[in-house]
């Protein structure tokens, strides 16, 4: 199996948390390795920058802010993505953390798909790679460079024709096309299609997306759109 293209370190020393992160990271396609203490978080950035890091606020042997902040003065780690997990939900903990260099701060107990959603979030803002291989609309997230597509943060399996109309539907959400666009725009030169194709298609993907198949809608007479405002 070949290693995920993101590597995240989590900085957590409560085994229960750590290993619902781990968990919910590789369902969303993200390696990471967890340590529990700030010395074990120097030692493991000392070893290799991942791409973000989960840190938990207290931990064993000292604070996690203190940490940040120390990360924030080295120009190694200076534009690190960080994103602060913490059980201090007061307005003033969460300005003190995003003060210290926190790129995004999340209370727990936290929402899985929330946090997916968040890390997507800051590593478009801050790897522009990752914003040309990743697209997200609604609970769908598309990761062209692996081919992976997940739904809610569950993995979902798509033949190439699936997966390339979904990339195309979810980089042109809200519009309309009938089914001659579709088929000109995702299949291009196999003219030998036919239009009930897209039909076809459409079918199985609606079955494979699951709980996101609602974000499909059939324009009567015209063709389909894509659109995860509204169910």
């Amino acid at each position: 199996m070949d290693n995920p293209r993101y590597q995240i370190l989590l900085v957590e020393d409560e085994p229960g948390i750590a290993e619902l992160l781990q968990f919910t990271l590789a369902d969303a396609g993200f390696s990471s390795h967890n340590v529990a203490t700030v010395q074990d978080a120097r030692a493991a950035i000392a070893v290799q920058c991942p791409e973000l890091v989960l840190l938990d606020w207290m931990l064993p042997d000292g604070s996690g802010l203190e940490l940040l902040k120390e990360w924030r003065r080295s120009a190694t780690t200076s534009t690190l993505p960080v994103i602060l997990l913490t059980a201090n939900g007061m307005d003033e903990d969460k300005i003190c953390g995003l003060n210290a260099g926190a790129d995004d701060y999340i209370t727990k107990p936290f929402s899985p798909r929330e946090l997916i959603a968040r890390i997507h979030s800051l590593l478009r803002s801050s790897r522009p790679e990752v914003a040309r291989l990743v697209d997200v609309c609604g609970l769908i997230v598309i990761d062209s460079g692996r081919h992976l597509v997940t739904v809610a943060d569950a993995v979902v399996k798509l033949d190439q024709s699936e997966f390339r109309l979904l990339k195309f539907m979810v980089a042109h959400p809200e519009r309309v096309f009938s089914r001659a666009q579709l088929l000109d725009k995702v299949w291009g030169d196999e003219a030998f299609l036919e239009e009930r194709t897209v039909d076809v298609h459409i079918m199985r993907l609606r079955k494979s997306l699951g709980v996101a198949a609602s974000y499909i809608k059939t324009v009567r007479s015209v063709g389909y759109m894509l659109d995860a405002s509204r169910d």
